[in-house]
């Protein structure tokens, strides 16, 4: 079966209901925190273009992830990453994170990208696109931001530690601190 892992673009909308359904049901069975987002949400991601899905060539849901910059677009939060429990295991959370990534350097490509995550999964595919760990204080200070985890059930965490620690994880990306080589040795 061929998963196609696209821009998701209005027309995905009809999926949006299925995605935080799925993303609220992982987060109960994996007893983590992860923010909740309302289907009006992932429907605005879908139509500004800051979002990637993955549709079986049967048209059913298979995984989604979204982008949003902050603090003045100085960074850009890879969120979301879901796939749908039928199609784990198969490699798709890589092509939805890898598509997520080019798409913020894209978009955005001066930006810091970060990622926050309780998931181990999650953590080893941002090492491999050279994302680290990092404090909190690294990320972005955009209260904004800090909004969208009063959803979690860690918020309270995050909050008596005036956002500067909680249970996940931050990873970023600092396009700033990969070499580029110009003139490889010969």
């Amino acid at each position: 079966m061929e998963i196609i892992v696209k821009v998701a673009d209005e027309s995905d909308g009809k999926y949006a209901q299925e995605i935080c359904d799925e993303i609220y049901i992982s987060s109960l069975e994996r007893r983590t925190g992860i923010a909740k987002r309302t289907p009006d949400y992932i429907i605005s991601k879908m139509a500004s273009g800051k979002a990637v899905i993955a549709i079986t060539e049967d048209g059913e849901f298979a995984g989604f992830s979204y982008i949003e910059s902050w603090g003045g677009k100085k960074f850009v939060a890879n969120s979301g990453l879901i796939v749908a429990h039928k199609y784990r295991g198969m490699g798709i959370a890589k092509r939805i994170k890898e598509q997520t990534f080019i798409l913020s350097r894209k978009l955005f490509p001066d930006a810091k990208i970060f990622s926050i995550t309780t998931g181990a999964a999650v953590m080893k595919m941002n090492y491999e696109f050279g994302f680290r760990p990092v404090p909190y204080v690294e990320l972005t200070d955009d209260p904004e931001f800090w909004k969208g985890c009063e959803g979690c059930r860690h918020f309270d965490i995050l909050s008596s530690h005036d956002y500067k620690m909680c249970i996940c994880t931050g990873l970023l990306y600092d396009p700033n601190e990969h070499l580029v080589i110009h003139r490889p040795c010969e």
